[in-house]
C-alpha cells in the first residue's frame, strides 16, 4: 500500500501525544494511526500506557501535549459523550456497569429512549435481546445485572458498545472472562463490523488472539510506541521481547514430578444450586491440578464449593483422608483451603487500603493473636509477605496504585500467609501482561514445590496445559475425564469440554 493510499484510508490519527501526571511520564511522545475497517492490536505490559493512550482518544483524559485527527478533523474530546458523539466507543477492562439495573438498561444507560413521556421498556429490551442473541448469551435483558457471572457481565458491556454504531470501537481486554466459544462469537461479530467498515484498537494479553483477530499491531513500553507491524503474523515471541525489552526464554516453569501424598479429596459432590453435579477429583501434596471447560462448565463454582463459599447438596470433601465440613469459608480456611477468586478487585482486595492492610485482612490471627492489633506488627507480617512474592510496592502503598499482576500477587500473598495446606487460584492472570504472567506461574509452581495441593482454574487452555501435571474437564457441571500431562492437549480437552 502506498504512502498515500495508507493517509488516505487513516480515519484517526494520534501525533505526539504526551501524558505526564506530575513529575511521572506515562506516554511520551506516542504517534499512531487507525485505518479504515481494520483491527490495530495495541500491545504492551502492564503501566506500557495502552489504557492511557485509548482512554486520551476516548475522551476519559487530556493530554499533555500532542494532536490528533478524526475523520479529517481535529479530535480533542473534553468527555466521553464528545468521543461518543464523534462515533468512539470504549469498552473498559475493568467493566462499568450498575448491578442493581437490568442488563437493558445497562446496555441503553445514559441514552434511554423515551415514548409518549416514557422510557420505551420494551424497546430497549428488545434491542438489547438482539445484540446479546448475536453474541451468544441466552439470557433475559430484563435480568438484573448483579445476578449474572463475570463472563456474562463481559457480554454486556460488549452488547452495550455495539448498539452505538460507533465507527471506532477500542476493546480493553474483551475476552478477559471470555471461553473459547465466546470469544469466536467476539470475533466472528468484529469481523461482521469490519466488513461493515467499523475499525477496532484490540488491546489484549492473549498473544494467541492477536493473529486471529488483528490486522496491523503496535507495541508501547513505558509510555513509547517501540514497534509497529503491518501484518499480525508475527512469532509470539517477537512480540513478547518488544514488549518487555528483553529475551524471553520461557514462559511456564518446570514441573517438579516429586509428588506427595492424596491431600484433597472430592468425592461424588454436587452444588445445591445445580451447577455441577456428582464431580470427583483428587490432589496430592506438590501437584498442580488444571481445571478447563468453557465458561458455564461450573468451574467457579465447584472450586467456591470447596472454599466454603457456596453450599454442596451432597457429596463429601476430605483433607488428609479425613471428611471436612464446609458451611462457610472460615471452615475451609481452618483446614488449610484457601481460594484466590477470579474478580481480585470485586472479590479479593480493598482497593482504598495499603498493602499492608490487605495482607493483615485474612491473617490477624497470626499479626495479633490476642487480639491487640499492632501497626508495626502489621508492617512487618506485610513486608516478609511482599518480599517473598515479589509484590513491586511498599507496604504502605495503596493497591489501587499496582498494576494488575502486583495487585494479584497481593492476593496470592494474602492466602499463602496462611500457610495453607490446598490452595487454589481462579483465573490467576485475568488481565495480566505477558510479563508479570511468567512471574505468577513461576510463584504457582513454587507453592507446588513447597508440598501444597494446587488446583488452577483458568479459561486460557494454554495456561491450564502448561502448568498441570494433570488437568480435569468440566462440562455443563460433569467431570468428563482427567488427563495425565502427556494425554493432554488442546485436542484431547476440547473434545472433552464440548461434550
Amino acid at each position: 500500500m502506498s504512502e498515500q493510499s495508507i493517509q488516505s484510508d487513516t480515519i484517526l490519527s494520534v501525533r505526539g501525544i504526551t501524558k505526564k501526571y506530575g513529575s511521572v511520564t506515562v506516554l511520551s511522545d506516542v504517534d499512531l494511526d487507525v485505518r479504515h475497517g481494520e483491527v490495530l492490536a495495541l500491545l504492551g505490559e502492564n503501566g506500557a500506557g495502552k489504557s492511557t493512550i485509548s482512554s486520551i482518544i476516548a475522551g476519559l483524559v487530556q493530554p499533555t501535549t500532542g494532536t490528533m485527527t478524526w475523520m479529517g478533523e481535529p479530535h480533542a474530546p473534553q468527555s466521553p459523550a464528545d468521543a461518543l458523539s464523534a462515533g468512539i466507543g470504549l469498552i473498559h477492562q475493568e467493566m462499568r456497569l450498575l448491578p442493581a439495573l437490568s442488563v437493558a438498561e445497562n446496555v441503553f444507560v445514559g441514552r434511554l429512549p423515551i415514548r409518549m413521556g416514557r422510557v420505551d421498556r420494551s424497546g430497549i429490551n428488545r434491542r438489547a435481546a438482539e445484540q446479546l442473541r448475536r453474541l451468544g448469551l441466552d439470557i433475559a435483558p430484563t435480568t438484573l445485572v448483579r445476578d449474572l457471572k463475570v463472563a456474562a457481565q463481559q457480554q454486556v458491556e460488549i452488547a452495550k458498545a455495539l448498539t452505538l454504531n460507533a465507527r471506532l470501537l477500542i476493546f480493553d481486554e474483551p475476552t478477559a472472562a471470555l471461553g473459547g466459544e465466546e470469544t469466536l462469537r467476539l470475533f466472528e461479530r468484529i469481523e461482521q463490523l469490519k466488513a461493515e467498515g467499523v475499525s477496532f484498537i484490540y488491546i489484549s494479553h492473549r498473544l494467541d488472539e492477536i493473529a486471529r483477530i488483528a490486522d496491523r499491531v503496535a507495541v508501547l513500553r513505558d509510555g513509547q510506541l517501540v514497534a509497529t507491524h503491518e501484518t499480525a503474523q508475527l512469532p509470539v515471541k517477537t512480540l513478547v521481547e518488544e514488549m518487555v525489552g528483553r529475551p524471553l526464554d520461557r514462559m511456564f516453569p518446570d514441573l517438579d514430578e516429586a509428588i506427595g501424598e492424596t491431600l484433597l479429596e472430592v468425592e461424588d459432590i454436587t452444588s445445591a444450586s445445580g451447577a455441577f453435579k456428582n464431580v470427583s477429583f483428587s490432589v496430592r501434596q506438590g501437584e498442580v491440578l488444571g481445571i478447563a471447560g468453557i465458561v458455564g462448565a461450573g468451574r467457579t463454582e465447584l472450586v467456591r464449593a470447596i472454599a466454603g463459599a457456596d453450599p454442596i447438596a451432597a457429596g463429601v470433601v476430605k483433607i488428609a483422608g479425613k471428611p471436612i465440613r464446609l458451611s462457610h469459608p472460615s471452615d475451609a480456611l481452618d483446614q488449610g483451603i484457601v481460594l484466590v477468586p477470579e474478580d481480585r478487585k470485586a472479590q479479593g482486595l480493598i482497593l482504598p487500603q495499603t498493602i499492608a492492610e490487605n495482607i493483615a485482612q485474612t491473617n490477624y490471627d497470626q499479626i495479633a493473636p490476642k487480639g491487640w492489633i499492632n501497626p508495626k506488627a502489621v508492617d512487618r507480617f506485610a513486608r516478609v509477605a511482599i518480599e517473598r512474592f515479589g509484590v513491586k510496592g511498599r507496604a504502605e502503598q495503596r493497591v489501587n496504585e499496582l498494576s494488575g499482576g502486583n495487585q494479584q500477587k497481593v492476593v496470592i500473598a494474602k492466602c499463602i500467609s496462611r500457610n495453607p495446606r490446598v490452595v487454589i487460584l481462579d483465573e490467576p492472570t485475568r488481565g495480566i501482561d505477558v510479563g508479570a504472567r511468567a512471574a505468577i506461574y513461576e510463584v504457582i509452581a513454587g507453592l507446588a514445590r513447597q508440598g501444597m495441593a494446587v488446583v488452577v482454574v483458568s479459561s486460557d487452555l494454554d495456561e491450564v496445559l502448561g502448568l498441570a501435571h494433570r488437568v480435569m474437564v468440566l462440562s455443563r457441571g460433569i467431570n468428563r475425564g482427567i488427563l495425565d500431562r502427556e494425554k493432554a492437549d488442546r485436542v484431547a480437552v476440547m473434545e472433552l469440554a464440548t461434550t
